[in-house]
């Protein structure tokens, strides 16, 4: 089989404008101040709107 018409580096490049990685929007807990994503429980302390969504586990001590 035989291509039929080259692909330009240009039109190439611009399909894949919109493959470039966009930063993570990042909020603060209301509770403890650490960085949390948006519509997700704090990891920090588990609140989610004022309310203590998910218990966190204390983390383990290294030996």
């Amino acid at each position: 089989m035989v291509q039929m018409k080259k692909r330009t580096k240009s039109a190439t490049n611009n399909r894949r404008s919109h493959h470039a990685l966009k930063p993570k929007t990042l909020n603060v807990c209301s509770k403890c101040g650490k960085a949390v994503q948006p519509h997700r429980a704090c990891a920090n302390c588990g609140t989610y709107r004022f309310v203590e969504a998910v218990k966190v586990k204390a983390p383990k001590a290294k030996k």
